[in-house]
């Protein structure tokens, strides 16, 4: 029997992990799965950090000593985060050089406090590359009008960038224009650091939020439901294409430029009429990644489909957006909202961390 993974590989496409807890690190099972070509890449944000500190004593022995010290809750918390970052960043060390930066790549996001502060972003974005120090580090940093500036200076400093929270096709145009603008600095650059072909980065387009806010907008019977995010997501590939096979990036490519590949996230399914491997089956294709969360990944290795879904139905896709618009649902509005509530869920969940970490801090000092 064909292993769904193995077949969606060769098709192109690598599926990370939106996963990251210590204990995974250290009882061997991350490295079992990167073995068994199940992932290629880890992501990991505000809400999964709040989930591996907040649900497990995994970290108390770290956390303790740094109380002592005197450390504030932020500054415990990223010395967590680093570690577990630098350690998976070891373990997939392998992968990335056998796959030539093609995958093998962890992701930290900055603090969602910053997600409408450029300078801050920028500066944080630095000073965590930095810390990590390792090449297959990913600095995610959101997709906000002020993250934007952010994204093309961090790549103009030649550290690799997974762009979060991206629902709209619009910004998407604009977040692979911060790409390219930021490779083209680097280029001009008079000293040796003018060098691109390092220079990684992928865009994490949203899936299921969508569905999720654009569903109770529709009528029970609405042909719409279900549909309107795998159409989104495809016409952003399609936007992708275009730009890519481009004389723009065609020049960048020329000074060795890395495709910025589309991520496709939030793919859990949220409804359970629809089938749980959904936003995995239906934007499969090249160039691509899918980050998935456990559940998903189990179902997905259990039965889920591997073809090339990605570019079919492509005019079926436009006429769903058109269609979407005739029916009184604004999808601008939709991905807007959904980029508001997104930054304000990532900084909910880190304010709940940090809490969390000054109880056990009080506790321990």
């Amino acid at each position: 029997m064909n292993n769904p993974i193995t077949e969606l590989t060769k098709l192109g496409q690598s599926i990370w992990y939106d996963n990251i807890q210590r204990k995974l690190l250290e009882n061997g099972e991350l490295a079992a799965m990167i073995e068994r070509g199940e992932i290629r890449g880890v992501t990991s944000n505000p809400s999964i950090f709040q989930n591996a500190i907040a649900k497990s004593n995994d970290y108390d022995a770290a956390l303790v000593p740094l109380a002592k010290a005197g450390e504030d809750s932020e500054s415990i918390f990223w010395e967590l985060a680093i570690k577990d970052i630098q350690d998976a960043c070891d373990i997939f060390t392998p992968l990335y050089e056998e796959s030539e930066g093609g995958d093998g790549y962890v992701s930290l996001e900055v603090s969602p406090y910053l997600a409408n502060d450029t300078e801050g972003t920028t500066k944080q974005a630095s000073e965590l590359w930095a810390r990590v120090n390792r090449p297959n580090l990913m600095i995610k940093i959101p997709a906000t009008k002020e993250g934007l500036p952010a994204i093309r200076q961090t790549i103009a400093a030649g550290i690799n960038v997974n762009v979060t929270l991206i629902f709209s096709i619009e910004r998407y145009r604009e977040v692979m224009d911060a790409y390219m603008s930021g490779l083209e600095v680097r280029i001009l650059a008079e000293d040796d650091a003018g060098s691109i072909e390092n220079v990684h980065s992928v865009a994490s387009f949203f899936i299921s939020r969508l569905d999720s806010i654009i569903d109770k907008q529709l009528s029970a019977d609405s042909p719409l439901r279900g549909k309107i995010a795998i159409a989104n997501a495809k016409l952003a590939f399609e936007a992708f294409q275009e730009v890519t096979s481009g004389i723009r990036f065609g020049k960048l490519q020329l000074a060795r430029a890395n495709y910025q590949r589309p991520l496709w996230a939030s793919t859990s399914t949220k409804d359970p009429a629809y089938p749980d491997t959904l936003y995995i089956d239906e934007l499969i294709g090249p160039a691509t990644v899918n980050t998935v969360p456990p559940a998903t990944l189990d179902a997905f290795k259990d039965h889920g489909t591997a073809a090339a879904t990605l570019t079919a139905d492509l005019a079926a896709a436009h006429q769903a957006c058109a269609d979407l618009e005739k029916a009184g649902v604004s999808l601008a509005k939709a991905t807007q909202d959904l980029e508001d509530a997104g930054v304000k869920a990532f900084a909910d969940a880190f304010t709940g961390l940090l809490e969390t970490i000054e109880e056990r801090r009080r506790d321990a000092a």
